[in-house]
């Protein structure tokens, strides 16, 4: 508990600027995805953006995840509203818009049917929906918060990757609340439940008329309210719970909220928030060079660029060699302006076109991870030329 505590306050230290009172161990993530933004003319002038931003809620089960997820929604609403032109779209993705119940993260062997692929089963395809349902709205001209427990490791990294694959950067925003508390909340709405079904049922026995406004009232209130976790489930959930850790860069930059945070405090750390995404803080994030999709050399891919220009080189080693092998074969460029390359051929022995060959595939071989790398380096055209001549050489070398 003290290692979790200590995270937090740096956490917090970080994002607030300065110390903070112990915090515990509940979670509220925003991961916030865009792309570029444009320099204000003035800075009385609001800002033209452009950007696409995943929100990621993340957090203990009952520590007050979707209240904070509407808070923010409402905050960014507003701001996406000062916007010129205001044509951004916000959207809101969580277990309850896509009708996903919190039983589907209960992995009691009780309530896991028989001939289930896996106990977890109903989780990842809860997970999959979930996912789906980002991926479908994200554009350049949306805000998504993503509203759910995602309290996995794995798939907070997983939606890391896909944020830096658009080109966006990643931020958390924190909700400190004590497992005790998020248990009451829990406790609560489970006392609820059932009170209201046993008071179903004594109603439906004494056959109620339709026309009691008061009873109706009771039931509506009863019916709109949060869903319980199964005691089992919630404990469950919490125990797996694995907390972020600003020093990783997939829960990083991190911000912090406090379950009883005043109104005024929550706006700053929004407007910290808001700031770092979509304001002077944000960073330029660069995706994986994996996760590119590849250009093509102008005369083909790589691998023909490859074994074109090898094969280029064969050929006119096999036509300038003299007779007794040796002297030097000039191999030109594509680039104007150049020097051409020079093999040295080996003295007093004509080389065969298999020693070549073997030379030429060992080396195309040896070459073949380059794949996506055409414009990094020596993996153009003439860089290949290049890099070719200095193997043979080499290989020449070692052979005299």
């Amino acid at each position: 508990m003290s290692s979790m505590q200590n995270r937090l306050d740096v956490s917090l230290i970080h994002q607030r600027g300065a110390a903070t009172s112990a915090r515990t161990n509940v979670v509220f993530f925003v991961i916030a995805q865009q792309n570029l933004l444009m320099n204000p003319t003035s800075k009385h002038v609001p800002r033209r953006l452009t950007f696409d931003e995943l929100i990621i809620v993340s957090g203990l089960p009952t520590s007050g995840k979707s209240t904070r997820a509407k808070q923010l929604y409402d905050y960014l609403a507003a701001r996406i509203a000062e916007t010129e032109p205001a044509k951004y779209r916000l959207h809101l993705i969580s277990d309850d818009s896509l009708s996903i119940s919190r039983a589907v993260y209960d992995l009691s062997p009780d309530t896991v049917r028989l001939h289930t692929r896996s106990a977890n089963s109903s989780e990842k395809d809860a997970r999959a929906a979930l996912y789906g349902a980002v991926k479908r709205v994200l554009s350049d001209k949306d805000f998504v918060i993503l509203d759910g427990l995602n309290y996995i490791k794995g798939w907070r990294y997983q939606l890391h990757c896909e944020a830096k694959a658009l080109r966006t950067p990643n931020c958390i925003l924190r909700v400190a609340c004590s497992v005790e508390q998020a248990r009451q909340v829990n406790e609560e709405r489970l006392q609820r439940a059932t009170s209201h079904a046993n008071d179903r049922g004594k109603n439906a026995d004494e056959q109620i008329p339709q026309d009691d406004d008061s009873n109706k009232e009771e039931l509506q209130s009863a019916e709109t309210g949060a869903e319980p976790y199964s005691q089992s489930n919630w404990d469950n959930l919490v125990f797996r719970y694995e907390e972020p850790n600003p020093m990783t860069r997939w829960d990083s930059p991190l911000f912090a909220i406090l379950w009883d945070d005043s109104e005024a405090q929550t706006k700053r750390t929004f407007d910290d928030l808001w700031d770092a995404m979509a304001g002077e803080g944000r960073k330029i994030v660069k995706p994986n060079q994996s996760t590119i999709q590849r250009g093509r050399d102008a005369s083909g891919d790589y691998l023909y660029v490859l074994e074109r220009e090898t094969q280029d080189i064969v050929k006119r080693i096999l036509e300038q060699q003299g007779e007794d092998g040796g002297g030097e074969v000039r191999i030109p460029l594509n680039a104007s302006g150049k020097e051409d390359l020079v093999v040295d051929l080996p003295s007093g022995k004509k080389l065969a076109l298999p020693q070549l060959q073997r030379l030429r595939r060992a080396f195309v071989g040896l070459n073949r991870g380059g794949i996506g790398l055409e414009s990094v380096g020596n993996m153009a055209s003439d860089g290949m030329r290049e890099v070719f001549v200095r193997y043979l050489n080499d290989a020449f070398e070692k052979d005299e």
